[in-house]
């Protein structure tokens, strides 16, 4: 052995792999991601949700190019219906602005804050948990405690108390989003790390002189993937559930269209302007579907038991 590798400066080609995961693969297969494809591609709810989610992300980043309304723009008589307008494809709201284009324009809110909330979920959750799985003991004892203690707050009540102490912005609103919804990311990362830490592969690391943060990067880490990919998916959802929520009390951004504030400002016209509600609403409904159908066909995919079927 190296005196490098005594010092624990082990090259990442070095460090053992789980089995399934490194060169051989699931079955000696060598190409783990194949198969793992090879299985989602097979589940049709999937592939039906990456479609649906492909046309929603299109709409939003092509939509406004393509149908150049300004959301914002009064267009047409006030709760003008679906079809009655040129101007105004899917009707109008209870200030004359269309509906399709707050439609379209609310997507790139809606999907942005998801995003960027999602990012700060998985930031925090899997940084909680990897040390508290990792390390143990009182360090394990001490991260739970604090993951347990915004486990127990009301999650909405607590966005909106963040929000509300700030002036409401897309960043304001993603920041409380990912302040609420991360403990559940980093028990998944814990269980991920206790389950794995003890392993053969691991303890092989430890015996070549590699660093804790090295081993926690290149080797667990790699490891607890499936799980957390999968989780991520969902996150996007809750997330989009939780602006949309938010914008619907009156907590979104007043300087940008979302999905959940159109439904908000219109609530009051549903029965006679169903069109100012449901559009959007089908919006928020597709996209939540899409990540869902996403999530359980990657959960699928990832789960051994279903390899070699």
């Amino acid at each position: 052995m190296s005196d490098a590798m005594g010092r624990g400066e082990v090259a990442a080609a070095d460090l053992p792999v789980a089995p399934g995961l490194g060169a051989g693969g699931e079955g000696g297969s060598g190409r783990p991601g194949r198969e793992t494809l090879r299985l989602f591609v097979r589940n049709k709810a999937a592939v039906a949700g990456v479609v649906m989610l492909i046309g929603i992300v299109f709409m939003t980043v092509a939509g406004p190019r393509i149908y150049d309304n300004d959301p914002k723009d009064i267009v047409a008589i006030p709760l003008t219906g679906p079809g009655e307008l040129a101007e105004a494809r899917l009707g109008t709201d209870y200030l004359g602005r269309d509906v399709l284009a707050g439609v379209i324009g609310g997507g790139t809110t809606s999907m942005t804050v998801a995003a960027m909330a999602a990012a700060m979920v998985l930031v925090i959750g899997i940084s909680i948990g990897a040390l508290a799985g990792y390390y143990g003991g009182w360090l394990d004892s001490a991260l739970m405690r604090f993951t347990e203690f915004f486990q127990v707050l009301p999650a909405l009540l607590f966005a909106m108390v963040l929000v509300a102490l700030f002036e409401p912005s897309m960043w304001t609103i993603s920041f409380a989003i990912g302040v609420v919804a991360w403990p559940g990311i980093a028990r998944i990362t814990r269980a991920e790390f206790l389950r794995l830490k003890n392993l053969e592969f691991v303890r092989a690391a430890r015996a070549v002189g590699a660093t804790d943060w090295r081993i926690i990067r290149k080797v667990v880490f790699p490891n607890a993937l499936p799980p957390l990919i999968v989780s991520a998916t969902l996150i996007m959802g809750t997330a989009i559930l939780f602006e949309a929520g938010l914008a619907f009390l009156g907590l979104g951004d007043p300087n940008t269209t979302s999905w959940g504030l159109m439904i908000g400002l219109n609530r009051g016209n549903f029965l006679t302007a169903w069109w100012s509600v449901t559009f959007p609403g089908l919006a928020i409904f597709f996209t939540v579907l899409s990540f869902s159908l996403i999530g359980d066909g990657l959960q699928d995919a990832y789960n051994p038991k279903l390899r070699g079927r």
